[in-house]
């Protein structure tokens, strides 16, 4: 599975109403580190398949939902579990940090 796009418009469908935890990632196309995680996340959306949905909001398109939830910097990763933040990490990160990350979230 691949990653999806998430919009300010469906962003309760795709994340606050998934029926399994849900990564989202703020990011920009101008954005370095962005770039860098892109390619780990769409690794991890394919591993994780069926334990975790793998999201996308370019923060340039939607910004009221980055606005919303606090978004100062990207990339920031938030983790929501039953319609609810439950961790949050700022910054690129490598696949096995991540990976970590999501296991001491109870993902993986």
């Amino acid at each position: 599975m691949a990653t999806i796009a998430v919009t300010d418009e469906n962003f309760e469908a795709h994340v606050l109403k998934a029926n399994q935890p849900v990564l989202i990632d703020f990011w920009a196309e101008w954005c370095g580190p962005c770039k860098m995680i892109a390619p780990i996340l769409e690794e991890l959306s394919t591993e994780l398949e069926g334990k975790l949905t793998i999201a996308k909001m370019d923060i340039e398109d939607s910004q009221m939902t980055p606005s919303k939830l606090g978004v100062r910097g990207i990339p920031t990763m938030m983790l929501f579990k039953d319609g609810k933040m439950s961790a949050m990490r700022v910054g690129a990160l490598p696949k096995a940090q991540i990976k970590s990350w999501l296991s001491e979230n109870g993902i993986g």
